[in-house]
């Protein structure tokens, strides 16, 4: 299912106009994405949590040389389950 297709999902169940729904999914990504890029945790009661991860750095290799590079340490975005999306999902 893409954004497009949930958009759709939702203003069914809802009976709002699409493009409200639109407008609200979209601004419910880029709360997530603003509090989990300033550190914060966004944590939905059974569905998961959004959080920054820090990435230590390492040593890897290029696959085509195999000479070694090292990759930088770096902040990426993380999503843990929460225990009613999995036994969900489980079923």
């Amino acid at each position: 299912m893409n954004k497009e297709e949930l958009v759709k999902e939702i203003a069914k169940k809802t009976r709002m106009a699409q493009k409200q729904v639109a407008e609200i999914l979209g601004l419910t990504i880029e709360t997530i994405e603003k509090s989990v890029s300033k550190g914060k945790k966004v944590t939905l009661v059974g569905f998961g949590t959004f959080e920054a991860r820090k990435r230590a750095a390492r040593t890897g290799r290029n696959p085509q040389t195999g000479a070694e590079i090292k990759i930088p340490a770096k902040t990426v975005p993380a999503f843990s389950a929460g225990k009613k999306f999995k036994e969900v999902v489980a079923k």
